[in-house]
Formats: structure tokens, sequence, C-alpha cells
């Protein structure tokens, strides 16, 4: 219930009042059945212009630290994303990504909308990076397709570190359902799943318009930090 008073009548209409985001392709998004949203991820905006825009529910995976920081703030934040249906995933330790995988293929399971950010975490410097094989991993295992999704503009509206968001034009262009049934029964082969991803992070490039980094962004944002 919550999900729907948020998105409907209380931070919905005003993120659409304040940013008039343009969207492009949303009857690319089906009305009906289970699906992957996958998208590039530029700002903690993302996180609830798209859902203010679909005309279906999406479950998001977020990460486990919006589940538990500390003091007042951290409750706030815990409890808002548990209401908005959001599913925590730990993202640490060898069995991460495979908790994450069963968590999106519940979702899958129920026939319902999944947003996933294949980076794996936001963007530090606006540029697209090297996506992780889980996506591929859900999309061949439920059968579902997966709809590529671009944000433009949040990176600048509201970029990491920056607590409140300043006015800036925002796009979000959805493409063409991509579907990978020809490789059904591949779904354990790792150089299936790194061209499954692949192909999908193409599309999303297609869509954005950034330059790609062959390389994980958790990576350079660890060297960056150290230096």
């Amino acid at each position: 219930m919550f999900y729907y008073v948020l998105k409907h009548v209380l931070l919905g209409p005003l993120l659409r009042l304040l940013f008039r985001p343009r969207i492009e392709g949303l009857e690319r998004v089906p009305e009906t059945g289970a699906a992957i949203i996958a998208g590039n991820h530029l700002s903690f905006a993302d996180h609830f212009l798209m859902p203010a825009i679909l005309r279906r529910r999406i479950t998001f995976l977020a990460k486990a630290e919006y589940f538990t920081g500390p003091g007042l703030r951290g409750r706030l934040t815990a409890a808002f994303f548990r209401s908005a249906g959001q599913i925590p995933v730990d993202r640490s330790g060898k069995e991460a990504g495979q908790a994450a995988i069963r968590e999106g293929l519940g979702v899958l399971s129920q026939g319902e909308l999944l947003g996933i950010y294949p980076e794996g975490t936001r963007s530090h410097d606006g540029r697209l990076y090297k996506g992780k094989v889980g996506v591929a991993a859900m999309a061949l295992k439920a059968g579902v397709p997966v709809i590529p999704c671009a944000m433009i503009g949040t990176f600048e509206a509201q970029p990491p570190g920056q607590v409140l968001p300043r006015l800036h034009p925002v796009r979000i262009r959805f493409g063409a359902p991509l579907e990978f049934s020809r490789y059904e029964g591949l779904e354990n082969e790792k150089s299936i799943l790194r061209a499954v991803t692949d192909e999908i992070m193409y599309a999303i490039l297609e869509l954005s318009g950034q330059e790609y980094v062959d390389r994980y962004a958790a990576e350079v944002k660890a060297e960056e930090t150290s230096r």
C-alpha cells in the first residue's frame, strides 16, 4: 500500500513536477508478465524517478547498506526502502551474487517487474562500466525479456555525495526488449553469461550515449580512493 501512496500521492507527483522527465519508449515495457529492466546507475535519484513514471510496480534489488545505516537517518532510510517493497542484497562475500540471483528469481516467478543495475554500483564519474553477469543469469533461468533503460541527466541532478538534488533536465529512455531464448539450457556457461551481459550493456550504452569503460566500477572506485 505504501508503494502506491508513495508513487501516486507523495513522491511521484513531486518528482514529475520538479524534474519533468522526458520519457521515451515507455510502451516497450510489457503491461503484464515478468521482465527485467536493466539500467545504468548514475544517481540515488534513479531509484525513485523510474518507478515514478512506470505504469507497473517495479521491485529493485537494493544494496543492504540502505537497510543497516546508523542513527535516525539510517532507520528512516531502512523503513522507507522496506515500505516501498525493495529487497536488500548483501554485496559482500562469495555468496552475495547467488543471493541476489535467488531474490531476483523470486520476484520474476511472481510475474513482476524486476529492476537491476548491472554495474552493481553507482557510477562515480558519469561513465558506463562493465556489467556483472547476474542480470544474464536471471534472464536465462527465468526465461524473461530484458528491457534496457538509460537514465540521462540524473548524474548532473544528483551526483554521488550530493544530498539534495538540483533541478536539471532528465530523460528516461527504454529500448526494445532483448530476448535470449537461443541460449536456453546454457545458463551455467560462463562465456554465454558474459556474452548476454555485454549485449545488455551495449543496448544501454546506445540509449545513454555514455563513455564506456570495460572494467568494473567498484574496482576503479577502489583504485582512485587508494591513491
